[in-house]
């Protein structure tokens, strides 16, 4: 059995963040474990408080792990502000895991910024180039690049270079935001691109999409490779998010249905 680790912030209401990164790697039958980086006070109608996790508690909590238990694979959230992002780093260069997945958690679904310039900017350069794959949305890719949000599948493209230009051996620009009828994904490489198409669901209960596709392709990566994993991931969340509005959680943005396949 693959063990994971997730290295995110908590969510409360069980939708989103370590919680959903859990889920996930339970549903795809890998053993899980997480490193909390922040507590939250959060719900499907939004975060009302952010409480980060000190710095030398996040080491102990690496190291003790480390020492202890081989991991495969790891996924890294929500790090909410430049002196845990650095830490991460620092700890993910002493200490390498073999697969690293970064979802670069920068903005909320409502546009609203979630780390200020200083931590995208130690996002940049400390954890980019130690990444075997970044999982951007449309906004996120383009604050890491410091333009306009892409608008079409060429422009998704063009960004999804541009980052991969930055040191992250594999960039998945997830294309939710688009105005369209499809909700297009590209895995960028050295190899070239690959698109990943699908039909846009209409639900409003996508609450931790992000975390739980990131988690995902962790959990996937080390029996499946990086593009397989990627297609398996996709196929995963498509039908967590198609079978989420059986759970009737919360009174706003509710969560995806991480065991579909099996309640």
């Amino acid at each position: 059995m693959n063990k994971i680790l997730t290295i995110a912030g908590s969510d409360p209401s069980g939708g989103a963040g370590i919680q959903a990164d859990l889920k996930t790697f339970s549903a795809l039958g890998c053993y899980g474990m997480a490193i909390l980086s922040a507590l939250t006070a959060q719900s499907t109608q939004g975060v009302t408080g952010v409480l980060p996790v000190p710095t030398e508690f996040i080491e102990k909590q690496y190291h003790t792990l480390m020492d202890d238990i081989d991991v495969d694979a790891v996924k890294m959230g929500a790090l909410v502000n430049s002196e845990i992002i650095t830490t991460v780093a620092k700890l993910l260069t002493e200490r390498p895991i073999p697969f690293v997945v970064l979802d670069t958690v920068m903005i909320a679904k409502g546009g609203h910024p979630l780390l200020v310039e200083e931590a995208v900017t130690a996002i940049r350069e400390a954890l980019l180039p130690l990444a075997d794959i970044i999982t951007p949305n449309l906004p996120e890719a383009a604050a890491l690049l410091g333009v306009k949000e892409a608008q079409n599948i060429d422009e998704m493209a063009e960004q999804g270079r541009a980052l991969l230009s930055l040191g992250p051996k594999a960039v998945l620009m997830k294309g939710g935001h688009l105005e369209s009828e499809e909700s297009p994904d590209l895995l960028v490489t050295e190899e070239g691109i690959e698109l990943f198409n699908a039909t846009r669901i209409a639900t409003k209960n996508t609450h931790g999409t992000g975390c739980t596709l990131s988690a995902a392709i962790a959990a996937l990566y080390p029996s499946h490779g990086l593009k397989n994993g990627v297609r398996l991931a996709k196929a995963y969340i498509e039908g967590a998010i198609e079978h989420a509005d059986r759970l009737h959680v919360g009174k706003g943005i509710g969560p995806t249905h991480h065991f579909y396949r099996w309640w």
